[in-house]
C-alpha cells in the first residue's frame, strides 16, 4: 500500500506530485539539491523535502530513485535531459519504473497505468519524476490531475 510521494521538487511534474500529495494529505518529500536549489529560485519550506550535500541535480534523482519502491516518469513527447537521466538509472540500478508520454496517452488512462504500477509492483514509496516546468509548461497540470485521480483512488 502506498505510503509516501517522492520527487525532486523541481518545478514542473516534480511539484506537481508534491502539491497533489498535499492536497490528498499523503505523506511526501524526497531530496533536493544542496540550498533546495530549482529553476525557480529557492524551493519553498512547505516541501518537505531533505537537502543533499551535493548541489547536483543528477545526485537529487539517484537518491530518490534508490529510496523508492519504484519511480513513474511522466514526460511529453520525448525523454530529455534530466528526465532521460532518471529512465537511465532507473534501468542501471534495476528500480521499477514506468514511462508515461502524455502526448500518446490520455490523463484516464494515466491514473489507471500509475494505479496499476502501484499495486504490481507493492509499492509504497513511490518517487515521481518529469520535465521542468520550462521543457513542459503543461506539464504541472497534467501530473497534478493524473497523481491526484490516482490518490483519490486509494485513499
Amino acid at each position: 500500500m502506498l505510503k509516501l510521494i517522492i520527487s525532486g521538487g523541481q518545478t514542473g511534474v516534480d511539484r506537481a506530485a508534491l502539491d497533489a500529495a498535499l492536497h490528498c494529505n499523503i505523506q511526501c518529500g524526497g531530496h533536493c539539491p544542496n540550498g533546495r536549489l530549482a529553476e525557480d529560485g529557492k524551493i519553498h519550506s512547505r516541501y518537505p523535502l531533505k537537502e543533499l550535500i551535493s548541489k547536483r541535480y543528477m545526485d537529487r534523482t539517484l537518491k530518490n530513485i534508490l529510496d523508492a519502491d519504484g519511480t513513474v516518469i511522466i514526460y511529453n513527447k520525448a525523454l530529455n535531459d534530466g528526465t532521460a537521466l532518471t529512465s537511465k538509472l532507473c534501468e542501471k540500478h534495476k528500480s521499477p519504473h514506468l514511462l508515461i508520454s502524455a502526448f500518446d496517452t490520455n490523463v484516464y488512462k494515466t491514473y489507471k497505468l500509475i494505479d496499476q504500477f502501484i499495486n504490481n509492483n507493492q509499492i509504497e514509496i513511490l518517487n515521481i519524476a518529469g520535465p521542468r516546468k520550462c521543457q513542459w509548461d503543461a506539464g504541472y497540470d497534467y501530473a497534478y490531475f493524473c497523481i491526484s485521480a490516482t490518490l483519490k483512488r486509494i485513499i
